[in-house]
């Protein structure tokens, strides 16, 4: 499953940043990065919502867990993010295609929901903009059952979350949110869990 990995301690003075200023993507440990066009990584303006384009906002979904994959622990939560330098992280590990032209489709600002998987309750955590940095816990963990409980409603009353790209795709790990989706989505936060 895609998600940020932990690096290994790398010599004094290298940088791992590419020409653009961000972290490179790569698919494996071991393997070159993947090139990312700088066209993919022009500034967005920062707004409250997620703007008009229907796949500007995300969801990114990683392992709050530990587990080793060839030798390296792949544990990445919300709270890991949040540990780390100015709150920021390079997003790598992502093998599917999709899943990799997405994030090569987000800009910098755009936000995303940062989504506990492959856990014993899997969830949105909070909240981070991309290239990824930790912006806000949730006020409430949103469990996984309770957003597929909205989405059976909503496919039946055409609801926000009908489309839902978590339910239709649910093996991709970034996916895209549309506004509607993201508003709801927050709404939730506020409520007592249904």
């Amino acid at each position: 499953m895609p998600r940020p990995r932990k690096r290994q301690a790398e010599p004094a003075g290298l940088d791992k940043k590419g020409p653009s200023g961000k972290c490179p993507k790569s698919e494996n440990p071991g393997e070159s990065p993947a090139k990312v066009e700088n066209s993919s990584l022009q500034k967005t303006a920062v707004s409250d919502n997620c703007g008009k384009n229907p796949s500007s906002c995300w969801l990114m979904k990683s392992e709050p867990e530990s587990r080793l994959e060839k030798g390296v622990d792949v544990k990445f939560g919300i709270e890991d993010l949040k540990a780390q330098p100015r709150q920021t992280a390079c997003w790598d590990g992502v093998r599917n295609y999709q899943a990799r032209n997405f994030l090569r489709a987000m800009k910098l600002e755009e936000k995303a929901f940062f989504y506990h998987s492959n856990c014993k309750e899997p969830g949105i955590a909070g909240l981070m903009k991309v290239d990824v940095q930790f912006i806000r816990m949730m006020k409430r963990f949103i469990p996984l059952s309770e957003l597929r409980s909205h989405y059976q409603v909503h496919r039946a009353t055409s609801g926000p979350l009908k489309n839902m790209v978590l339910f239709t795709r649910q093996r991709l790990s970034i996916q895209p949110v549309t506004q509607e989706e993201f508003d709801f989505i927050l709404s939730l936060e506020e409520k007592e869990p249904s």
